[in-house]
């Protein structure tokens, strides 16, 4: 993997609509589906600019 500590969302739900988020790399966000975690599975990155714009605007 490229190196991210993926943790599960907390508003992750257990009927599979799953996502984890890694933030220890500085300057990028990296987002994945948690049901497609193997090393070729695709990653998000996004600037934590781009995650907060994202995030405030599903409130």
């Amino acid at each position: 993997m490229h190196g991210f500590d993926f943790t599960k969302s907390t508003y992750s739900n257990t009927g599979g609509e799953c996502v984890e988020v890694a933030r220890n790399i500085p300057g990028t966000v990296a987002v994945r589906d948690s049901k497609d975690a193997d090393a070729d599975a695709p990653i998000l990155r996004l600037t934590p600019t781009a995650w907060a714009d994202f995030t405030a605007s599903l409130r």
